[in-house]
């Protein structure tokens, strides 16, 4: 919500509205359905562990592509991706909202399981990413006025980086100022510098009557990346989970009766409960040793985004215009 405000003012102020009078109503009523089952099979291949569902998903996943290159009327004309700074644009789309939804969507798992936050105060945590998200919108679109957007993409997707890399830092108990607040401020310096000069890029990519349809295919990117993130940092994370606990449950003289019941709840994570009180601080650090592994993954995304906006995008003031162009 906070990411999608900022556009929005951003776009306000900034971007004019797509018209063109020259192309012919129309929905490309295929397409949307082969998009609806390759990313949903896909999702659920991936959380559900499905190979089935996983196969029929990519598999969509070419239909799409095919139908897209050969349709008079393309949801998703692909000729688009002819522009090195829109598909530099959605590659950093990809990598960096992947990083960043799948760390908000276990965070709270962390405070409210692991550190013992209310829902209240894991909700109150992230305020300061919202807040300079919020704030600092606006100015990071005047970056891109004295900058272009190239350098700042590739500055903020880097300190985003250092934001996922902090959240790695704290082990179980400390005070979230000394903890997770470090974090959250890198993390949302790094995310304001980059959302103005994303945008921008995008809309500047591409002729203007197709800057809606390259504004609705960034936004749907995004989600992508989202739910693809979710599923594949949430089988990560359980699997490096499940490994850890049985680790330390080795190394603690647990009756058989406990490590079953411990055993039984690892879908739970770090909600497992168990009576014996050995067996809790097993479960909480192996959940946290499970955070940590997307923490870095997550690390390691941001710097690709640093990477593909360093190598693929070109500020249109210094770039040499090329004949056929989009």
């Amino acid at each position: 919500m906070p990411v999608g405000l900022a556009v929005l003012v951003l776009t306000l102020w900034k971007i004019p509205e797509s018209k063109s009078s020259q192309q012919a109503p129309g929905f490309d009523w295929l397409g949307a359905l082969l998009a609806t089952l390759a990313f949903g099979g896909i999702v659920v291949g991936l959380i559900e562990s499905k190979t089935l569902a996983l196969v029929a998903g990519v598999a969509a996943l070419f239909g799409l592509w095919y139908r897209e290159a050969h349709s008079n009327l393309p949801m998703v004309p692909l000729g688009l991706f002819r522009s090195r700074n829109f598909t530099g644009a959605n590659l950093l789309t990809l990598f960096l909202y992947s990083a960043l939804s799948g760390v908000l969507f276990f965070f709270p798992l962390n405070l409210i399981q692991v550190q013992g936050y209310s829902p209240t105060e894991a909700g109150a945590a992230i305020l300061p990413f919202i807040l300079l998200m919020f704030l600092l919108s606006r100015w990071s679109g005047g970056l891109v006025d004295l900058y272009g957007a190239k350098l700042p993409l590739i500055a903020g997707s880097f300190i985003a980086a250092g934001g996922f890399a902090l959240f790695a830092r704290p082990g179980i108990g400390g005070e979230y100022w000394t903890t997770f607040f470090p974090a959250v401020l890198v993390l949302g310096l790094g995310m304001a510098i980059c959302v103005a000069p994303l945008t921008t890029t995008v809309m500047n990519a591409v002729d203007r009557i197709y800057a809606g349809t390259a504004s609705g295919i960034n936004n749907a990117v995004l989600r992508i990346a989202s739910v693809l993130a979710i599923a594949v940092f949430g089988a990560l994370l359980s699997g490096v989970f499940r490994t850890a606990v049985e680790q330390r449950l080795t190394s603690v003289d647990l009756s058989p009766a406990v490590r079953s019941q411990i055993e039984s709840q690892l879908s739970n994570l770090a909600a497992a409960k168990t009576d014996d009180e050995r067996g809790q601080p097993a479960i909480k650090e192996a959940f946290v040793a499970g955070f940590r592994s997307v923490l870095w993954l997550s690390a390691g995304l941001a710097i690709v985004s640093s990477i593909s906006a360093a190598t693929l995008i070109r500020d249109p003031r210094r770039a040499r215009p090329r004949s056929g162009a989009v």
